[in-house]
Parts: C-alpha cells; sequence; structure tokens
C-alpha cells in the first residue's frame, strides 16, 4: 500500500533539486504568482420546482472516474454539501479512505442548504419554534427536491451504479433520521452524526415506533451521538427502542469523549466505511474496523 506513494515522493524531491539549481528566482517567482486554479469540482444550478428557486448541488468525482470510460460508482449524498458547509471535509475524507482502501470509491454530491431549520425539519406547531423560526417545517420539500431534482439529475449525467447512501450532522442528522423513518427506500444506507433528535420536544423519535417496519429492515442505519446526547438521552434512547421493538437493529456508535462540536471530524472516515465498504477489506493492521455498540 506505501509503495504507491513513493514515486510522489521522488518526484517532489527530484522537482525540488531542479528549481534550486535553475538559478532563474526571478522567472520562477513571477510563475509562482500568477498560480492558476485547483479541480475540485463541478458546481450544477437548478431551477427547482419542488422548492420555487435556484439550488447549488456540488459533485466531487473520485480520482479515477476519468480512466475507464465503462466504470460505474455508487453516489455518496451530503446534506449540507455546500463548498462552506461540509463538502470539503467529506469530499477529502473520501478521497484518502479510497486512497487507503478504507471505503470505496464514490461520487459525492453535495445537496447545498440554504435555511436549515426549513429545510432539515419536520412540521411543527410548538409556538416558541415558530416564534424563533418562523419558516420551520419543510423537510417535505427538501426531500421532494433531492428526489425528484437532484437524483435524476445525477443519474442522467455521471456514471453510477444502484447504490446511493446519504449522510448528515446535527439538523442534517436529523433530516437523515427522518428520512430513515418516512421514506426509507430514498437511499440504500443512512449515516447520521450527532442528529439533532432534541428538535421539536423530540417529536420525531416519539413518531417513530408507529412508522418504521418491512421498509427500514432493508436499509441500515448508523447512528453517532456524542457526549451532550448521551448526556440528554431520552429522545436517542426512545428511537432506538423503537427501531428494536420493529426488529430493526442500527449500528449504534456513542462517543462520549466526543462532543457535539468534534465528533463529525472524528468519525467521518468511520460513517464512510460503514456506507461505502470496500470490496477487499483493508489489511487488519491498519486499525479501520467500525465497532457498532449493543448497549445505548
Amino acid at each position: 500500500m506505501l509503495r504507491r506513494f513513493l514515486p510522489l515522493l521522488a518526484g517532489s524531491a527530484v522537482a525540488t533539486a531542479a528549481l534550486g539549481g535553475t538559478g532563474n528566482a526571478t522567472a520562477q517567482d513571477a510563475r509562482a504568482s500568477a498560480g492558476k486554479p485547483i479541480p475540485f469540482g463541478i458546481s450544477h444550478d437548478i431551477a427547482s420546482t419542488a422548492l420555487s428557486e435556484h439550488r447549488i448541488v456540488n459533485v466531487v468525482l473520485p480520482a479515477s472516474y476519468g480512466q475507464d470510460p465503462k466504470r460505474r460508482y455508487p453516489v455518496l449524498y451530503l446534506i449540507d454539501g455546500g463548498v462552506e458547509q461540509d463538502l470539503i471535509h467529506v469530499a477529502g475524507v473520501a478521497r484518502l479512505g479510497a486512497i487507503w482502501e478504507r471505503s470505496a470509491e464514490a461520487i459525492v454530491v453535495g445537496v447545498e442548504t440554504k435555511d436549515r431549520r426549513k429545510e432539515l425539519t419536520g412540521p411543527t406547531k410548538d409556538p416558541e419554534l415558530l416564534r424563533r423560526f418562523p419558516t420551520a417545517g419543510s423537510s417535505a420539500k427538501f426531500r421532494e427536491f433531492i428526489r425528484a431534482e437532484v437524483k435524476p439529475l445525477i443519474k442522467r449525467s455521471y456514471r453510477t451504479n444502484d447504490r446511493d447512501v446519504v449522510m448528515g450532522e446535527s439538523l442534517a442528522g436529523l433530516f437523515v433520521v427522518e428520512t430513515y423513518i418516512l421514506e426509507p427506500s430514498l437511499f440504500g444506507a443512512y449515516g447520521a452524526v450527532d442528529p439533532s433528535l432534541w428538535w421539536d420536544e423530540e417529536a420525531l423519535s416519539k413518531s417513530t415506533a408507529a412508522k418504521v417496519g418491512a421498509g427500514q429492515r432493508s436499509r441500515s442505519l448508523f447512528l453517532a451521538v456524542a457526549k451532550e446526547q448521551m448526556e440528554e438521552a431520552s429522545a436517542y434512547k426512545r428511537l432506538v427502542s423503537s427501531l428494536r421493538s420493529a426488529k430493526i437493529e442500527p449500528c449504534l456508535v456513542p462517543r462520549p469523549e466526543q462532543t457535539h462540536a468534534t465528533i463529525y471530524q472524528q468519525l467521518t472516515p468511520t460513517v464512510l466505511q460503514y456506507l461505502l465498504p470496500p470490496t477487499e477489506p483493508a489489511p487488519p493492521e491498519f486499525g479501520f474496523t467500525v465497532s457498532c455498540s449493543a448497549d445505548l
């Protein structure tokens, strides 16, 4: 595995030596100061009917995408996938995971949000929430946007296979869990990192028992929670108990040593490994393991 990096290191050394020996620092400085763009991804501007406005969807292709025109890839849908949101972090981890064969190569689709409390939460009758966040409660429209507009765009524009997964954190994690409960067929697997299950007096967890069954059993759910949610765990425990009562066993990853501010950065490689396992597992000495807990 490490051998693949040797030519890169050797090339860097040769390049450094060559630059040091030219004696033409002024010309080199001029070329360096001009710079050039770094290729990263593709941004699509969608005139959304579902949302009645233009929305941005960002796509980052795997490193091997241009090498084999017949190869098809799974798709990772990232909620809060704007360039100024979580796209760069997750796309970078996805690229590194593929290099180390920790997770499969995938097309990363970043679905940007604008008004997160509007787009990522379900309807609420809580007067205090409506006072503070008067636009809240349109997650169904955002789901329609993904189903009817984003996914068809990705399917017709890129070489996808039959597997797609979704991930998100905080309110985006709440949206992921809500989608798993209300429309499990939308994605093949779900990853929610410290989802905001407290929202609307824990309404989502209170409604789970009546809504889950066979549809969720055919889809996997990765559910990680941090210190704060473990200390006030009623919604988390209620959600998991309702799933287990329906014979659904999510992959639980309680992380009391992490906070809401740190857990996403720390767990993204694990989430990707779970959602997009490689064809062949990496050697055990690499330490790439996903440990699902039986305890709440």
